[in-house]
């Protein structure tokens, strides 16, 4: 069991247009043309389960065509073509993905363009765009696991896109809008064939990680096989497909206390309402084995959402231990499952 790394993954890899995806100036010469290295590693880290997005000072319209003309427009979400500084559109881009800035690089052949985006995000990788080919290679580009979450990653957005144009759309309640999504949460002990996704979850989810360490696919498989342990995962679906193993938790089981160790939720399901879901299944079974429930929590930058989510459902600090703080829940009030979904305890 490691703390969470100081340097993370890449999540998202924002693109220049102009003489980096293609060869040419748009506005100057219609005819610009792909480069081919921008095909492959466009490729190569979409099937890695790395997204793709744009962040390019053109017509909109032009550059949209252009891509659609190439095939490739369905790769970049939320492309952000505008006139607009490139730190400000990569800002944008990560706001709609949710995701945290050093989660972010951005791959340019202006050393200008670079150097604004190195000044005014430092947490950002800038790439020169005139080294497409070695991309790949690079080593917060390069996830230890590609699992079957990691290549549906880019359909899963895109499918996060439609949901969030039909809640604009809706007319009715926040609540009507979830119960029109059809959401079924299941939860069930991980298998062997979980592990590399758990392992993931724990690499990429900050925000809703009650304590930022992760545990190795070996420990993982020690702790799955173990008496003394529960450890769960959490998928999510609804009439738009699935959102993946999106939640993942170990429990350690002793007579009299029950102890979570690690929580945690893909960030992707914040605003669908379930991030009570695994944690009421868990307070339910501890309550089931006359047991006390404790959880350890770990504070950082990032992860107060967890806590919050741990104090909304009644659990109160009794003690610390270094920087862990324990939190206990003395499960009198455990909150049922959300009626907007369906909740499959397996």
């Amino acid at each position: 069991m490691t703390p969470e790394h100081e340097v993370q993954p890449v999540k998202c890899v924002v693109w220049d247009l102009d003489n980096t995806l293609w060869n040419g100036i748009l506005l100057e010469d219609e005819a610009v043309h792909l480069r081919p290295e921008s095909l492959e590693v466009l490729r190569t880290l979409d099937l890695r389960g790395i997204l793709h997005s744009v962040a390019s000072r053109n017509d909109s319209r032009a550059a949209m065509a252009k891509l659609q003309e190439f095939g490739l427009a369905e790769y970049f979400l939320y492309p952000q073509i505008n006139w607009n500084s490139k730190a400000s559109s990569i800002e944008c881009i990560a706001k709609q993905l949710n995701f945290a800035l050093d989660a972010m690089a951005f791959v340019d052949d202006q050393n200008f363009e670079r150097d604004e985006v190195a000044f005014s995000l430092p947490q950002v990788l800038c790439i020169d765009g005139r080294e497409l080919a070695s991309i790949p290679g690079h080593h917060r580009l390069h996830p230890r696991f590609i699992t079957e979450d990691s290549r549906l990653r880019r359909a899963m957005y895109s499918s996060d896109i439609r949901r969030d144009e039909s809640e604009k759309e809706f007319v009715g309640s926040q609540e009507a809008f979830l119960d029109s999504l059809n959401m079924v949460f299941t939860v069930a002990p991980a298998g062997e064939d979980d592990l590399q996704r758990a392992e993931e979850l724990m690499v990429r989810t900050h925000q809703l990680n009650s304590t930022g360490y992760a545990y190795s696919y070996d420990e993982l498989q020690a702790l799955r096989r173990s008496p003394d342990h529960l450890l769960l995962m959490a998928t999510l679906e609804d009439r738009y497909g699935t959102y993946g193993k999106i939640g993942l938790a170990l429990v350690e089981r002793k007579p009299a206390v029950w102890t979570i160790k690690l929580l945690l939720m893909s960030c992707r399901v914040i605003a669908r309402g379930v991030g009570t879901v695994l944690l009421s299944h868990i307070m339910n079974l501890a309550k089931a084995a006359g047991a006390r429930l404790q959880s350890e929590f770990v504070s950082n930058e990032r992860n107060r959402m967890m806590y919050i989510t741990y104090k909304f459902a009644g659990f109160q600090e009794i003690r610390k231990d270094g920087a862990i703080s324990v939190l206990e829940n003395d499960l009198t009030n455990i909150q049922p499952f959300p009626p907007f979904m369906r909740v499959c305890i397996l």
